[in-house]
């Protein structure tokens, strides 16, 4: 069992940055990798970004590439997503996840969610 608590989303204008924390506690959390999800009103959810608890590896959508990181820092048990030059559709609830890498895929199996932290970008 793993709980993940989301904090740092909010209202950011175009061009900005927020960064996402992600806490995580429970049963072998470093069994599991870690990520990013994102679904905006009327579309599905949709793989952001993934991290190895080692840090060794990092997956990301190609619509984030370049502008987005993630980041882990073990002894706090947390992820982070650092979001930089920001755009409206970057709009969306941003869920962290555990589970598995899929690593042919570049994409990551959640099987434990946060609850969803806002993140809204005005033009």
């Amino acid at each position: 069992q793993v709980q993940l608590v989301e904090s740092g989303g909010g209202l950011v204008q175009a061009g900005g940055s927020l960064r996402l924390s992600c806490a995580a506690s429970g049963r072998t959390f470093s069994s599991y990798a870690m990520g990013w999800f994102r679904q905006a009103p009327g579309k599905e959810r949709e793989f952001v970004a993934a991290i190895s608890w080692s840090g060794s590896y990092t997956y990301y959508a190609d619509s984030v590439k370049g502008r987005f990181t993630i980041s882990a820092d073990n002894a706090k048990n947390t992820v982070y997503l650092q979001m930089n030059k920001l755009k409206p559709e970057d709009t969306a609830v941003y869920y962290c996840a555990a589970g598995l890498l899929l690593v042919p895929r570049r994409s990551l199996q959640p099987n434990y969610w946060g609850q969803g932290t806002q993140v809204t970008v005005s033009s």
